[in-house]
């Protein structure tokens, strides 16, 4: 549906907000990612689910999700995207079944079986397509729109241009769209690489991402790449200076991918777009774009940018063909767990390890980012240590602002 806006107070603000739609690998990235701003988060389930190597959730951790969820308004959409082989085929109706009856909002499919299985149990969920599918195209969106779907997930192939003309040309049924996370080197959906090498299937939930293993090329049996490894790998997708842009456009629901990132990231990524999504809606005339989002992003661990199929088909520039290229800006070192107001003391779980007169960068939700410097650290025998070097510790750090539940710091770099 197209955004909906309207003046107020001589401003035109945008009344109908996109979803952000947020990856999780388990409960504890579920949570950060709602509490971190997600309208809705995609997860894949132990059957019937990519992703094989992801933590993936049952059905009990599934009904935990929803509660979860419910407490903050958000939902929960379950990945049941493989390609079915004829052993794939006993106990999809029954789970099904019980997905609806934990209460998800939506399963995510690439299967024309059950997209029509789905329909016809009458489930109280909506059915919609998978990336999967490679649809980037005002015509196989109709088609799945004349099939009863409730929701088409563009391919990360789909232009701008062509996105524009598929909303122009579908108006009625909702579009969700890749902003931002790691690219395919094949078409979505269409990858044999890595059953070839390794006997993975990667639409069967086993991609061994054989596409950024490095590799020796020859030409006439003489090596051409001595100095160096070849790769087929790609730069990130990030469409972070493009948001403006996608919400006019009438996007239904932006998504990030990354189901195996970790909670860092997670919260990194949602709340810098949550913030910036917030900004742009609530008065987009004077909204100003800013680096600052990007250089958020950044402080994530990720590979290089680029525009992935925004423009047009990605050229040299959007390849990192002779190296990984990834950068770890600054490491996730506590998560806060309270705060007391009289003390100045935030009591908080132990991440990676920090020391004494490192300086801390708190990260939130709800605040703006606030910087200290460790001065002092104290164990739960409120004995003073020099380092926390001991995973998920619970440990206590004077910060002379108060901080929230959740917030999260991570330590930066020289020169930062």
């Amino acid at each position: 549906m197209q955004p909906i806006s309207k003046i107020i107070d001589g401003r035109r603000v945008i009344v109908k907000k996109p979803e952000l739609l947020a990856p999780a690998g388990n409960l504890e990235k579920l949570k950060t990612a709602i509490i971190y701003g997600a309208d809705a988060v995609f997860i894949g389930g132990k059957e019937f689910s990519l992703r094989s190597q992801a933590s993936n959730f049952s059905i009990e951790d599934i009904k935990e999700a929803v509660q979860f969820a419910n407490q903050y308004g958000a939902k929960i959409h379950v990945t049941c995207n493989i390609i079915l082989h004829h052993d794939n085929l006993e106990g999809i109706k029954e789970y099904l079944q019980a997905l609806d009856d934990a209460g998800v909002t939506a399963i995510i499919v690439a299967d024309p079986y059950i997209m029509n299985l789905a329909k016809s149990m009458d489930l109280k969920l909506e059915v919609h397509v998978s990336t999967q599918m490679s649809v980037t195209n005002s015509s196989a969106v109709k088609f799945f729109e004349d099939m009863g779907m409730d929701r088409v997930v563009l391919g990360r192939e789909t232009t701008f241009v062509d996105l524009k003309d598929i909303r122009k040309n579908a108006p009625d049924i909702d579009l969700e769209y890749f902003i931002h996370g790691a690219m395919c080197i094949s078409y979505s959906g269409r990858c044999m690489l890595s059953n070839y090498y390794s006997r993975r299937d990667a639409n069967r939930g086993g991609c061994s991402q054989s596409c950024r293993w490095y590799y020796d090329l020859e030409e006439n049996g003489q090596s051409i790449n001595e100095d160096f490894p070849f790769t087929m790998s790609s730069k990130d997708m990030c469409l972070i200076h493009h948001i403006g842009e996608l919400i006019e456009c009438g996007v239904d629901s932006f998504k990030i991918e990354g189901r195996m990132k970790s909670v860092h990231y997670i919260a990194t990524v949602v709340s810098t777009y949550r913030k910036l999504i917030d900004t742009y809606c609530a008065d987009p005339d004077h909204f100003t774009d800013s680096k600052k989002y990007e250089d958020e992003l950044q402080k994530a661990a990720n590979r290089a940018f680029c525009h992935g199929f925004f423009y047009d088909n990605p050229g040299v520039d959007e390849q990192l063909y002779n190296l990984r290229d990834e950068h770890p800006t600054q490491e996730f070192v506590m998560r806060v767990l309270g705060y007391d107001q009289e003390s100045k003391r935030a009591k908080i779980e132990q991440r990676n390890y920090f020391k004494v007169g490192d300086k801390i960068e708190i990260f939130s939700p709800s605040h703006s980012n606030i910087y200290f410097t460790v001065d002092k650290i104290y164990n739960e025998d409120n004995e003073l240590v020099e380092v926390a070097n001991h995973p998920m510790e619970i440990l206590y750090v004077e910060i002379d602002y108060p901080v929230l539940e959740n917030d999260m710091g991570r330590k930066v770099n020289h020169g930062k």
